[in-house]
């Protein structure tokens, strides 16, 4: 008997496109919610052509499915509609009735013009959550501005922190994936879930102003709160830790090849300290009043670090890693994506999720990292291709007949 997913009877009308908006759909879709795309006839959301790579038929070829799409699409349906079409607005406003959660990130004004405003959405079904995703909300006077994970990381103060230090020739620095949508995303889904909740309370829906500058801003967590707390602008650490020592990438001695090699540090306490340096064959710098406490050597880095440096570089990566181990010294290896998903762990941990895509029998795909133990995430639907649920929803949901289905598409609006 297959077990009932969280989010079984909840439906989202999903306007988004890209990645912060689809990124909360993919995720409630994989708790259970029936989430239907909508997308532009014949482009559809523009990652499906941001590639290569494009996952590739039975015949090796390309396909239009470009692997970025993939990634952020699963286990959802994709209907066709062009809400620039009066036409399409009503099919859309109809959708909307029978609808839990309607989520959009055109920029702010952009769904009023098509009367999809949550004013508008809300007076024809009060109960719905309604999640705006934008650059820079729908307030301040940033608000009538696009915005991009790569401006905002910069903007939001993330590319001042990270990269290597400035006076080691470092400069600013993105993160290598698009944290601030990707973010925005995840705290998009938790808003969303308690809309949801007091909507089940009291009838009423809300809106859900979700802006990427505001999460990126959230995001900077301890070191927002070092600066609101000390006033001191806080600089790039490069693989170092602010707040915390040892806690930061180390090199050890060459690989088999001759090439450097890395390890990661991550001492959280005074306890794992001493830890460390009974490894290390330095049990004197574990009780050293410079360095036996966080703070002195968060004081005394400048000291510490160097003579731990030229420790680690006396053994190779396996060697450390197994003797740290072995000791309960949190570390770990810098893995490349080949690494990672042939790691075992990740493997028993199930991160890849096997899909039956029509242009692919074995399409491989990361999975949802969320494990419930009594209402697992759903794995039935494999990204959709453009439009392949257009005729499917509108007859199941809206009851339509053939005639209105061609009439749609006579007028293109689907």
């Amino acid at each position: 008997m297959t077990s009932p997913n969280s989010l079984s009877g909840i439906r989202v009308l999903d306007l988004s496109r890209v990645l912060a908006g689809p990124w909360c759909t993919q995720t409630l879709a994989d708790l259970g919610a029936d989430v239907i795309k909508i997308e532009r006839p014949e482009t559809g959301d523009d990652t499906r052509t941001w590639g290569p790579p494009f996952l590739k038929n039975a015949q090796g070829q390309d396909t239009p499915e470009a692997a970025y799409y993939l990634g952020t699409n699963r286990n959802k349906r994709s209907v066709t509609c062009d809400i620039a079409q009066p036409a399409g607005q009503a099919l859309i406003r109809e959708l909307v009735a029978h609808c839990d959660v309607f989520v959009e990130n055109f920029k702010v004004g952009d769904m009023a013009r098509y009367g999809l405003d949550y004013e508008s959405i809300k007076a024809i079904n009060p109960r719905i959550v309604y999640c705006s995703v934008t650059g820079f909300g729908q307030t301040g006077p940033y608000a009538d501005r696009a915005g991009y994970d790569y401006a905002i990381q910069g903007m939001g103060g993330l590319m001042s922190v990270t990269g290597e230090r400035d006076d080691l020739g470092g400069g600013p620095q993105k993160v290598g994936v698009a944290v601030a949508d990707l973010m925005t995303g995840m705290y998009a889904t938790v808003g969303i879930l308690a809309a949801l909740r007091h909507a089940e309370k009291t009838g009423r829906g809300q809106q859900v102003d979700m802006a990427l500058l505001d999460t990126q801003v959230a995001m900077l967590a301890n070191l927002g709160a070092n600066y609101l707390v000390s006033g001191t602008v806080p600089g790039r650490m490069g693989n170092a830790h602010q707040n915390i020592v040892p806690y930061q990438v180390f090199e050890v001695a060459p690989a088999g090849d001759g090439s450097k090699d890395h390890i990661i540090i991550a001492v959280g306490n005074d306890a794992q300290f001493r830890k460390y340096c009974g490894v290390a064959n330095r049990p004197d710098l574990g009780t050293n009043p410079l360095f036996a406490l966080n703070s002195d050597r968060v004081k005394n880095r400048a000291q510490l670090v160097p003579m731990l440096e030229a420790v680690m570089r006396t053994r190779r990566k396996a060697d450390w890693l197994a003797a740290l181990e072995a000791a309960k010294v949190p570390c770990g290896a810098i893995n490349n994506l080949a690494e990672v998903f042939a790691d075992p762990h990740i493997a028993s941990r199930n991160m890849v999720t096997h899909w039956q895509h029509p242009h692919q029998s074995d399409l491989r795909l990361v999975s949802s990292p969320i494990k419930l133990s009594a209402t697992p995430v759903r794995t039935d639907r494999p990204p959709p291709l453009l439009g392949q649920h257009t005729d499917e929803v509108l007859r199941t949901v809206l009851n339509y007949a053939d005639a209105k289905l061609s009439e749609l598409k006579g007028q293109k609006a689907i």
